[in-house]
């Protein structure tokens, strides 16, 4: 495997942290008027390739986040976000209607969930086709 240079070890780095091809080139001290095409080429060589997933892997595993914490949080977030809370006037005072908290961080944090642990199949182990979750938002009573 070809090794890389300075340069180009410099440019790994910096488009890890900015995932921006064009600024990372600059960043690494590429000088051409079309740092674009530089970002385009480097991105398209397997050793550049090779050495970002390594750069990546490295960060993660020294992350140690414990895959239980993930999955608790994950699961925090779902169970907060989709409990229900009265819906108030402008005075401050209940309707008596209510409503989700935030529907759309709860079922990011589900569907993160289900990737993290695999759930992301068309089919489930039974044949049964996944569901998909429809959400309707800020409809009144009359129009449902």
């Amino acid at each position: 495997m070809k090794k890389l240079t300075n340069q180009q070890k410099k440019f790994v780095l910096e488009y890890i942290k900015s995932l921006n091809g064009e600024l990372s080139a600059q960043k690494a001290g590429y000088k051409s008027k079309d740092l674009k095409t530089v970002a385009s080429d480097l991105l398209s060589r397997d050793a550049i390739i090779n050495e970002i997933k390594y750069q990546l892997k490295k960060q993660i595993s020294s992350l140690r986040v414990n895959k239980g914490y993930v999955i608790q949080k994950l699961l925090q977030i779902a169970e907060f976000s989709l409990e229900e809370e009265d819906i108030l006037d402008k005075e401050g005072i209940a309707t008596g209607k209510k409503k989700l908290r935030d529907t759309s961080a709860g079922l990011k944090a589900l569907e993160s969930l289900c990737k993290y642990l695999g759930f992301n199949t068309n089919q489930d182990e039974d044949g049964y086709k996944q569901a998909k979750i429809v959400t309707i938002s800020n409809l009144d009573d009359d129009k449902i």
